[in-house]
């Protein structure tokens, strides 16, 4: 009415429905012939379902990023020029770095672990470039200079028109993960070594019967190497041939579940000779609890066995020269009781053995 005019006002109708209709407006001054001002004209646009469609789209803005800031999974991005513009609350959390720490500093001099910050800024120009990546695990230094593990999928961020502005990262953290496998391979690598290097022969069998587990001790006392021993079947080529039936039916029940403890098998070595270890056949089995070999831990008896049979044969050598020595031998037990009587006093007494034996000598 004074002459400014006003172009693309937003206004809002109030209906006679009690409904609002938003019309964008151009206020025009209106004259008369004399060019005296004497209203103003309207001209409207009803943007009214526009309106609503960008109040529907910032509604869903708004719940992605609440969803992407309070999201349990780590979620970062980068500008095209690598520096960080997306960082949640989740990744605040496991980096130990606020949002407010982490915008717009490279990520990857910055964050990433220096051995890996060439094959990241790979993954992110090829994200870049429009080549996503799946499950790549990275390495984030915290503020607190630990190490999370996180596998990323690395994807392009685009604008409107389809242009190429970024990289978002979503992420999962695996970092427990990582250091329970840590920990279950120091474990296995233990255990390998106190197989490898134990005082008493261990060797194993797959579920076809042929060699897989075979120790330092193993190769020591039968002269076979583990090379030399590896995938051959154990009791044809290991064992002497009058067991193979009797200790391949104890390898059999160890893989049916039916283990075996102290039995005595004779190994035939490198040199052909005999060692006799006394064993424990325990069935093998995967983290799921299927049958997958067998394990026998042992103990080398040889020199028990060869110090038995070396008393044996003395008690025989002894129990010859008693019988047949040219004098009378005898003896009683504690109840006077005769319980020794030789060849010879038999001889000269007129009662055998048989006669005598058990008998009070008085």
């Amino acid at each position: 009415l004074r002459g400014i005019e006003t172009s693309n006002y937003e206004l809002e109708f109030h209906t006679k429905t009690n409904e609002i209709c938003y019309l964008l407006v151009n206020a025009t001054t209106r004259r008369d012939a004399n060019n005296k001002i004497v209203g103003v004209v309207g001209v409207a646009q009803d943007v009214t379902e526009a309106k609503e469609h960008d109040r529907a789209v910032a509604a869903m803005a708004n719940e992605l990023r609440l969803l992407v800031d309070t999201a349990n999974a780590p979620i970062f991005g980068i500008d095209v020029n690598g520096n960080v513009n997306e960082w949640n609350n989740k990744t605040a959390e496991i980096t130990g770095f606020l949002y407010e720490d982490a915008v717009n500093h490279p990520l990857v001099t910055t964050f990433i672990v220096p051995h890996l910050q060439k094959s990241v800024k790979e993954i992110m120009d090829n994200a870049l470039k429009g080549i996503e990546t799946s499950n790549y695990e990275l390495e984030f230094r915290t503020k607190a200079n630990e190490i999370r593990y996180l596998l990323v999928n690395a994807t392009t961020r685009r604008d409107a028109n389809n242009n190429i502005v970024g990289v978002v990262g979503v992420a999962q953290d695996v970092t427990e993960a990582k250091e329970h496998d840590r920990a279950v391979a120091a474990m296995a690598n233990e255990l390998r070594q106190l197989v490898d290097t134990a005082n008493a022969p261990i060797f194993g069998i797959d579920v076809d019967g042929n060699v897989n587990e075979w120790n330092d001790k193993t190769a020591e006392i039968t002269g076979f190497s583990y090379e030399e021993a590896m995938s051959r079947p154990l009791v044809s080529t290991f064992i002497v041939a009058k067991l193979h039936k009797s200790v391949k039916e104890v390898m059999d029940n160890a893989l049916k579940g039916i283990e075996t403890s102290n039995y005595e098998l004779e190994f035939s070595t490198k040199s052909n000779e005999i060692r006799y270890l006394l064993v424990n056949a325990t069935t093998r089995r995967d983290p799921d609890g299927n049958i997958v070999g067998v394990v026998g831990v042992a103990q080398d008896v040889t020199e028990a066995k060869e110090h038995d049979r070396a008393v044996a044969a003395m008690a025989r050598e002894l129990r010859q020269l008693v019988d047949t020595a040219n004098a009378p031998i005898f003896g009683i037990d504690v109840n006077g009781n005769v319980n020794e009587w030789n060849d010879k006093t038999a001889e000269i007494t007129g009662f055998s053995y048989e006669e005598a034996m058990s008998r009070p000598l008085v």
